[in-house]
């Protein structure tokens, strides 16, 4: 065995929350060259690089191997928010297991695959700190009444806006799991606005950080941050790498302007439509599309649900794989189209066990059980 000491540098996991419009997801677009997984469609007035918006939990999941298995796309990936994330978890272990609602499940067990989904996916972005890539986690906030256990009475305190009842278990999670967990807030203070100082008035409103637990919000730090400081990338840039909070600013990253690429970028230059498509989430970035790709994949049927759409077009699976294979399992005959399938079927089969689905696909295909168009 060999026992080493020191510092060992490495990516970092940083979560921040605070009320709504503060400028969480600002904060985190100063961070180096990020790429953002948009949950809630926080950054269309950005100026960010961002993969397609996830319309299921295994897309989501998706874009997260993508990033890893192609980490040289950016430095940092920005999930936001996490809270929004979460309540796409909660709808595919529902749709997977045929329930209304997570609290159908009985006994708590609900709660339990929810704390078990989202310890996988925290395991699956501490992959990406491994390939050195830095993972930043969004949510908002939201005030409750904390009552100490050995002590009488409850009082008001910031935390974590995950799901009312599952928060108890996701929430402790995130919390141990980020480097740094960064509350963000408006700082004010009371005057009194008469002689006996029975009417006071809020003033202040300055934006600032808080870097260390307190009675009324939870943060915490490893890099010995001073428990206050202003809300700006540059108070952190020394720990995250070597990067100022002006360096966002310059594009010197013409890769990930996705705006310009529909107009501007000829073929040979880096693709910047990687991000617009699912479809082409399978190509390294820095390679040119192949035309004859997209022209020979068919257009999907806009009947189909968006979620299953998406991840078909993710991974080149057209309705004509997906109708051999439902059949093959004796769920629906082969000529009947998706688009007539049970909705109930098409949330917990195909999208909520799509690893299953499109390893089959994949499969069936090897063995030439399904002819190629």
């Amino acid at each position: 065995m060999e026992i080493t000491r020191g510092k060992i540098p490495c990516a970092k996991k940083v979560v921040i929350y605070g009320p709504e419009g503060i400028g969480k997801s600002t904060f985190a677009s100063q961070f180096p060259e990020p790429v953002f997984i948009d949950t809630e469609g926080s950054t269309n007035s950005m100026d960010v690089a961002r993969l397609p918006k996830p319309t299921s939990w295994q897309m989501l999941l998706d874009e997260i191997q993508y990033v890893k298995s192609h980490p040289d796309v950016c430095k940092t990936l920005v999930i936001d928010t996490i809270d929004w994330a979460e309540s796409m978890c909660i709808q595919s272990i529902c749709d997977k297991h045929q329930k209304s609602g997570i609290e159908d499940f009985g006994y708590g067990n609900g709660y339990v695959y929810t704390k078990e989904e989202m310890g996988r996916f925290l395991n699956r972005l501490s992959e990406l700190i491994e390939v050195g890539v830095n993972v930043v986690l969004t949510a908002h906030a939201q005030i409750r009444k904390f009552e100490q256990p050995d002590e009488l009475g409850a009082y008001d305190r910031w935390e974590l806006k995950l799901g009312k009842k599952t928060s108890s278990q996701t929430s402790p999670l995130i919390k141990e799991w980020a480097d740094m967990l960064l509350f963000a807030n408006y700082k004010t203070f009371s005057i009194a606005v008469d002689d006996k100082g029975q009417k006071r008035k809020a003033q202040g409103g300055e934006r600032v950080m808080y870097t260390s637990h307190h009675a009324c919000w939870d943060a915490k730090n490893r890099y010995g941050l001073p428990e206050q400081v202003p809300f700006s990338f540059s108070s952190i840039a020394h720990i995250i790498d070597n990067k100022p909070a002006e360096q966002p600013k310059v594009n010197s990253q013409p890769t990930y302007q996705v705006e310009k690429s529909k107009t501007t970028e000829p073929a040979s230059e880096p693709v910047q439509q990687t991000y617009t498509t699912g479809e082409q989430m399978n190509l390294p970035l820095n390679e040119p599309v192949k035309q004859e790709e997209q022209k020979t994949f068919p257009a999907q049927d806009p009947a189909i649900p968006k979620a299953l759409r998406d991840l078909m077009e993710a991974n080149h699976v057209d309705e004509w794989d997906i109708q051999n294979v439902v059949a093959a399992r004796g769920y629906y005959p082969a000529d009947v189209p998706i688009r007539d399938y049970d909705k109930d079927f098409i949330d917990g089969c195909l999208i909520g066990a799509w690893q299953q689905v499109y390893g089959m696909i994949k499969e069936m295909k090897e063995k030439e059980v399904i002819p190629f168009n």
